[in-house]
């Protein structure tokens, strides 16, 4: 595949650190050829202490934009921000940031809206469900707004860092009061029919599993949203035992829709929503 750049071309940025590991340039530089788009995608490794001040430099470029946000950026975004959604609000954490018609930075989040719509791409519903988060950073706040929003029964955050997914919840709560959203002490899958594995273990061959699957329940769904060393040890695991497993990559793709409604590509969002296919087989390549 071959995008031609010219002086025309409308430049985003995903802004990680490290920043190797992002699979959207892959997917949006695909998707913007495919729709007919004049528009890349680009990389850029930034350190914590130089995002504000990268943000606010990078969009004084006026062809630049949006910018996409991976690890560790998602929450600490928030800072600049002028305006975000309520999911973001909610998780307290941004994925993507876009200049508005008055020059302020917006922000939206679209992690826990990719995973939700991956769910019921898999045949499961999210209302009415009892889910276990294991993880509190970005991605797992995303997810645990996200299913809040859309009717979960329980949302259930445990993470070891003492205090973390205690922060979540009450956020999530506040935000949405009809779901029951909890820390909780210990990574016990026990009791719940939706098993989200959104920490960062299974990257590294010498990691544990996040829970244990001996304990996840029968007839529960087990998603692991890592987008790498797919199918974990943790989806391989559960689905020796029978469990529906899935890896993240269909939220990913997922999440491709949402982000082209938010920096005003509504045409290319509704094409992807019918049609994802050529996203598919790209990430299964």
């Amino acid at each position: 595949m071959s995008i031609p750049i010219t002086g025309n071309t409308a430049v985003y940025l995903i802004l990680g650190d490290p920043v190797a590991q992002v699979r959207a340039p892959e997917v949006f530089n695909l998707v913007f050829h495919h729709c007919g788009i004049d528009a890349v995608l680009v990389p850029a490794r930034v350190p914590p202490q130089q995002l504000g001040n990268f943000i606010r430099t990078a969009f004084q470029a006026g062809n630049v934009q949006g910018m996409f946000l991976a690890i560790p950026h998602k929450a600490p975004a928030m800072e600049v921000l002028d305006e975000s959604s309520v999911l973001a609000q909610a998780a307290g954490a941004v994925n993507g940031i876009r200049r508005d018609a008055q020059g302020r930075l917006v922000g939206g989040m679209f992690d826990g809206q990719g995973f939700v719509s991956a769910l019921r791409y898999f045949g499961t519903e999210p209302r009415g469900r009892r889910a276990l988060v294991l993880g509190a950073g970005g991605g797992a706040s995303a997810i645990a707004a996200s299913l809040a929003a859309e009717g979960a029964a329980s949302v259930s955050l445990f993470d070891p860092v003492p205090g973390k997914a205690r922060e979540v919840a009450a956020r999530v709560a506040a935000h949405f009061p009809d779901c029951e959203t909890r820390a909780v002490e210990a990574n016990d899958p026990a009791g719940f029919d939706l098993v989200v594995n959104a920490t960062p273990l299974g990257l590294r061959a010498e990691d544990g599993m996040p829970c244990d699957v001996a304990r996840i329940d029968a007839g529960a769904s087990v998603i692991d949203i890592l987008m790498k060393n797919q199918p974990t040890p943790f989806v391989r695991a559960a689905r020796a035992r029978g469990l529906a497993a899935q890896p993240g990559f269909e939220m990913l793709i997922q999440q491709t829709p949402h982000y082209l409604d938010f920096f005003g590509h509504a045409e290319a969002a509704n094409a992807v929503r019918a049609d994802a296919g050529f996203i598919r087989e790209l990430i299964s390549s």
